[in-house]
Formats: C-alpha cells, structure tokens, sequence
C-alpha cells in the first residue's frame, strides 16, 4: 500500500495538487509557508494561539521578516489558511511540525509541545499523510517518541502515511539567506518516507540533502548548534582573558580571520540568545547522561556563555567606578533586547539576564530596542513594565551609561557616542565611531 500512497504524493507535489499544512506559525513556521507558497503550493496554518490565526486571516504578520504584503499576498492568491482547530490535521497531505522544544528546570529536553501535537495528529490522521518534525531535537525523537503516537489508532508508519525529520535552518536578520534559499536536510524512517519529504522540499528550498536515517538528521542539527555554542564560548572565554591583559580581542579575531584557511570567525558577546544555541546542544548533552558519558565539551561551554552577563555587569560595575558612581543609583540604559541585531526576537536574549542583574544591584535602568517597543513578558523572569526609550541627545545625556548589548543596525553610533556620557560596548558595535573615543569601554 505505501508504493501506490508514494506515487500518488510524489505525482501531487510536481502537479502542486497537494496542500502543506505547517504546526507553529512561529519564526520557523511562517517562513516556511511563505517558501512553499512562493512555489506554488496551497498552506495550511495550525496555531493553538488565536490571535496568531485571526491576526494572519486579516493579512496582518506579527514577525518582521515575514510582512504584512507576504501575508496578504497569499491570501490574495488563494494560497493560505490559518485555523486554531486541530481537528482539520486531516486536510493537508503534508504535515510540518514546527512547535518549540524547550529545556525544562533541570535542563532536560522538554518534549511537550511536540508530544501534544502528535496526538492531534493522531487523532485524526489518514493513509497517505506525510508528517515532518522540523522542530529541533535529540536523535531518536523520531523514532522512538512521535511514530508511536501517530501508530496508536493503527495505522503503520512507512506503510499508511509516511514520517521524516528535517530540521529548521532559519537565520533571522540575514538577508542573505531566506528559509528557501537553505539547504535542507531530510531524515525519514523508510525509503518511501524520504523520497516523499526529500520530493516536497526539493519543490520549495534551495536543495535537500538527503541522509540514512532520522537519528542522522537529528545529530546533524544538534552538532551544527554545538559547533557554534563551543566556539563562542572559547572567544568568549578568551574575552575575559585579553580584558585582564589589556588586549583587544575584536582586534585579534579580525588579525586571524585573514587566515584563508583554518579558522572560521566567532564573537564574544553578553551571552547567548535565541533559540537554538542557549537550549539544543544540551538535548545532546542529556543523551549522553542516558548513554552513561558524559559530553564535557558541551557542559562546559554552556557554563561559559551562561557566565557572561554576570562578567558584563561586573565590568559596567568597573567602568561606573572610574568615575566615582555606583551601579545602585546609576541610570543606565539597555541598546537591545531582542537575542540578535535587526531582529524583533527576545528568546533567550542575554538581556533579560542583564537587566535582571543590574535591577537586583538597584540600577535605574531603561531600554531601547527599535524591533521591541515593550519589554515582552517571558517565562523565567519576572521583570517590571517597560517601554523602549527613544534616543535623544537630553535622554542619553541624562544616563550615567549606556550598554550596548544587541548590534542593531538602527542605532545611531556616532551619536549614540557623542550624547552619552560612558558607553560599554559588548558587540563591538562602536569600531567605526571615530570621535570621543574616550567614552567608550568595551567588554
């Protein structure tokens, strides 16, 4: 039965007679229906939050780089539709899962909202279905945690509908690269499932990279994150390091990229933000703790970036000292909140650490963020109201300092410099300011 459900979904995807539904109409989920609906394909939407769903049927996006006329041109075209209701899983002949996996308290993986989708889905799922988790995670989630949920009313996956793993490649911010311009990997758990998956993505992306199994997808994901959360974490230790010998370690990273080969740049920063690096390498970390090793790198490195925005406020804590203030009592006003520049995404943002910290040492403390006009409520922090500043010269003047710790291209930093009166830089953001130099402190 799986050949003649194969040949009827791979004749449906080249005629675009198949309809794509996408679970999470997050910062995955969305451009991603926009990259299957520039191909020509009919989207569905899944959202439990109804504002999302009602906010999209009126043409109307809540993520900046996904716009109000992407949204409106779909529904012009007749290519989009959004539902709350989890009872139409049935409609769509695909089903993408884009739903958060978190860390819980003890930093273990935190399944439930993919868990919570599968059973949506099998409670009404049907023969021919091709269900994708997208949604990062451990190897073997696949496999051993969503194909028993999606089999519990008896249908056989790889034989009555078909499952595969292709993780999320998004890059917010960057221009360079949309969620069809990216490379996808795709996983699946049979033959048919692969080349069903491998077919819809090659119809939409930039091309698909195909691999043995799902755990191989999975792994893939998880090393592309720690790769990166391990070299931050070692610029970053290394930051800590050069301060206390007086060097600048922007001016060392920018000497050794001019190697052509070998060395690949990474940043120091406040810490990590957004939702991949702060969070998946520890999925794999956990796997290790359940295999009896114990994965050092990946601990290690987590306990470095979780330790830069203490180190931040120490050295604002400095820096305020040089000129007899104080951190309690001081003004200081926070450049970003959101995890990375151009962006309107807080997750995880080192911010909220930052901010935490500096009101616990009684700071005065404002921000400013041009993609956050108010300070979002998130999960783990309870901090008071706030509304972004906006920066005139009277209101940087007024501050006893201001910390940058989100790059965004918006900010004026020759003025930015020029009205205040200390400036601590923690993204290097200021390089190219050229006039009152002496203002600036970076870390």
């Amino acid at each position: 039965m799986s050949n003649s459900h194969c040949t009827d979904l791979l004749e449906r995807i080249e005629n675009r007679r198949c309809t794509v539904g996408v679970i999470g109409l997050g910062y995955v989920g969305l451009p991603l229906i926009d990259a299957f609906a520039n191909a020509g394909f009919r989207c569905m939407g899944f959202d439990v939050d109804k504002s999302k769903v009602d906010s999209l049927l009126a043409g109307k996006s809540y993520i900046k780089h996904v716009s109000h006329d992407k949204v409106q041109a779909w529904l012009d075209k007749g290519l989009f539709d959004a539902t709350a209701q989890m009872s139409r899983l049935d409609e769509p002949d695909m089903l993408l899962i884009c739903v958060p996996t978190p860390l819980d308290d003890a930093r273990d993986p935190d399944l439930t909202y993919v868990i919570e989708t599968c059973n949506k889905i099998a409670d009404c799922i049907r023969p021919g279905q091709l269900v994708v988790l997208e949604s990062t995670t451990y190897p073997t989630t696949t496999r051993d945690v969503m194909v028993p949920i999606l089999e519990r009313n008896g249908l056989k996956a790889g034989v009555d509908f078909f499952v595969a793993y292709s993780p999320e490649r998004e890059d917010p911010g960057n221009p360079d690269f949309s969620a069809a311009g990216i490379p996808k990997v795709v996983g699946a758990i049979n033959d048919e499932s692969l080349q069903v998956a491998s077919k819809l993505y090659q119809s939409a992306v930039a091309g698909t990279v195909p691999v043995s199994s799902c755990e191989v997808a999975e792994a893939a994901k998880v090393l592309e994150n720690i790769y990166r959360a391990v070299n931050i974490a070692l610029v970053n230790e290394l930051k800590v390091l050069f301060d206390q010998m007086d060097i600048d370690v922007w001016e060392v990273i920018n000497a050794a990229k001019t190697k052509p080969f070998g060395f690949q740049a990474f940043y120091p920063g406040p810490g990590l933000g957004g939702h991949c690096i702060p969070i998946d390498p520890f999925y794999l970390s956990w796997l290790a703790r359940k295999q009896g090793l114990n994965a050092r790198f990946i601990e290690l490195a987590g306990e470095v970036n979780r330790s830069m925005p203490a180190y931040v406020v120490s050295r604002t804590s400095s820096f305020l000292n040089e000129v007899s203030k104080p951190i309690r009592g001081s003004k200081i006003c926070m450049l970003g909140v959101a995890y990375k520049k151009d962006v309107d995404d807080p997750r995880e943002s080192p911010s909220f650490d930052l901010i935490k910290l500096l009101l616990a040492q009684g700071a005065e403390l404002t921000y400013s963020d041009p993609h956050v006009p108010k300070l979002p409520r998130m999960r783990h922090y309870d901090l008071p109201a706030m509304d972004s500043q906006e920066l005139t010269a009277e209101f940087l003047a007024s501050q006893d300092a201001v910390l940058i710790a989100t790059d965004h291209t918006d900010f004026d930093y020759d003025s930015i410099v020029e009205h205040s009166p200390l400036v601590i830089d923690t993204r290097n953001a200021t390089q190219h300011v050229t006039a009152n130099r002496d203002k600036i402190r970076k870390t």
